[in-house]
């Protein structure tokens, strides 16, 4: 959720859920949890007051670096018996199926 609101911007509880694939039974218990760590405010809408809007705050974006890195080592561990255009190949396919669904 952090990396499509920094991609993104500020987006509403629902955009957010269908963005990320996130159940919509999840997202709220998910963004009370960012909420509570500090990784997100969340304000009404301003033209809707039953809507939420989520903004990813400016001091977290250091935590995303973060996690990106981690991520960064975990596809290179996991793609390490690969040679380079083997793993250039299976991102490629895995962006298509994840752009398909």
């Amino acid at each position: 959720m952090l990396a499509a609101l920094d991609e993104f911007g500020p987006s509403s509880q629902a955009n957010l859920g269908r963005c990320t694939g996130i159940d919509r039974s999840d997202i709220v218990a998910a963004i009370n949890a960012m909420v509570k760590q500090g990784f997100v405010d969340r304000s009404p809408h301003p033209s809707d007051g039953r809507r939420n809007v989520v903004t990813i705050t400016a001091a977290r974006k250091d935590h995303l670096e973060y996690l990106s890195g981690l991520l960064g080592d975990a596809q290179s561990e996991l793609l390490r018996n690969l040679s380079a255009e083997e793993s250039k190949t299976m991102a490629e396919l895995l962006s298509r199926l994840l752009d398909s669904r």
